[in-house]
C-alpha cells in the first residue's frame, strides 16, 4: 500500500472523527466518470498533488469504499436489550450496583481488556435523578478508573453545573468500561458484550432523565443507527425513563460552535426534571 503524508492522514482522522460524533459511520462513493479521469491524465486515481507548483505528489492508500450503485451491505443488528429489572428500593441502590461490578470482576469477556488499565464502571449518585451515559474511557479514564476526568469530563462538569447541579447527584456511565485502543469508536461485539451491564446499572439507578453523549451511547441506547440531528430535539422513551440525545463533551471541545445546540439539549432535560431554565436576556 503506497504511503500517506502524515499531515494528511491527520486531517483525515480529524474529520471522520468529527462526522462520527455528528452520527455519520458510513461514506459511499459515486462511480468515477471515465470521460472526467481521461481529462485527469493516467495516475490521478491514485494520486493527488499539492496546489503549490512543483509540490510532489502525496500517495493516497487504497481504501474499501462502496460505490453508489452497489447494494448497501447488511449492517450488524444490534442486540435486543434484556428485560427491564423490577424497581429497587432507595435504600438498597448503592448495594445493587456493587453487585454489578463484582459480576463484572477483572473483566475478559471482549477484546478492550488487553489493553485496559483500569475498569470504568460508573460514578456519581446511586439514587441520581439525572444520567448521562457516554461512549467509553478515555486515557486520563483508563489511569484513573474513572469516567469523564480529562478535558472532557472538565467541560461536562460545566455543563452539569449550569444545570444547577453538582457531579456527586448525577450519574455516569460509558458504553463500554474499558477504553479502545487509540480512543477509536467500540466495535458492535465490544459494546453488545458490555452494554447489558449498562443497561442493569440503568435499571437500578432508575434515573427520572437519561441524557446520551454522542452518536455511539445514542446508537446502543435507542437501538438505531441514525445521524443525531435525526435524535436530537425531542424525549424519547427508555426502559421506563425519558433519553435527551446532544453531542459528547469531546466534540464539543473540537467544535465550540455546538455548545449553543448542546445547551438547548440540556434544557429538555432541565424542564423534565423541573428544574428552573434560565431565561433569555
Amino acid at each position: 500500500m503506497p504511503a500517506i503524508d502524515l499531515a494528511l492522514r491527520e486531517a483525515l482522522v480529524a474529520r471522520l472523527r468529527f462526522y462520527r460524533d455528528l452520527g455519520v459511520t458510513e461514506f459511499y462513493r459515486r462511480p468515477v466518470d471515465p470521460e472526467l479521469m481521461a481529462l485527469l491524465g493516467p495516475g490521478a486515481s491514485t494520486q493527488v498533488s499539492e496546489s503549490r507548483p512543483g509540490a510532489p505528489p502525496i500517495d493516497v492508500p487504497e481504501i474499501d469504499v462502496v460505490e453508489e450503485n452497489e447494494p448497501i451491505p447488511p449492517r450488524k443488528p444490534i442486540p435486543v436489550p434484556p428485560a427491564v429489572l423490577t424497581e429497587i428500593k432507595p435504600v438498597d441502590k448503592a448495594a445493587a450496583l456493587r453487585l454489578i461490578r463484582e459480576e463484572i470482576g477483572d473483566c475478559t469477556r471482549c477484546g478492550l481488556h488487553k489493553g485496559r488499565n483500569k475498569l470504568v464502571f460508573a460514578d456519581g449518585s446511586a439514587t441520581a435523578r439525572l444520567m448521562f451515559v457516554g461512549e467509553g474511557p478515555g486515557a486520563d479514564e483508563d489511569a484513573q478508573g474513572l469516567p469523564f476526568v480529562g478535558r472532557a469530563g472538565q467541560l461536562l462538569n460545566n455543563m452539569i453545573t449550569a444545570m444547577g447541579l453538582n457531579r456527586e447527584e448525577v450519574y455516569i456511565a460509558n458504553v463500554v468500561k474499558c477504553r479502545p485502543p487509540n480512543n477509536r469508536t467500540p466495535e458492535p461485539e465490544e459494546a453488545n458484550t458490555c452494554s447489558p451491564f449498562l443497561f442493569r446499572q440503568i435499571d437500578v439507578v432508575k434515573p427520572e432523565v437519561i441524557v446520551a453523549l454522542g452518536a455511539t451511547a445514542a446508537t446502543y441506547l435507542l437501538g438505531q443507527r441514525q445521524p443525531l440531528a435525526g435524535l436530537r430535539g425531542r424525549v424519547h422513551s427508555f426502559r421506563g425513563t425519558k433519553l435527551i440525545v446532544t453531542y459528547h463533551p469531546a466534540f464539543l471541545l473540537r467544535d465550540p460552535r455546538q455548545k449553543k445546540e448542546a445547551w438547548a439539549d440540556l434544557q429538555i432535560a432541565m424542564r423534565e426534571l423541573g428544574l428552573r431554565v434560565p431565561g433569555r436576556g
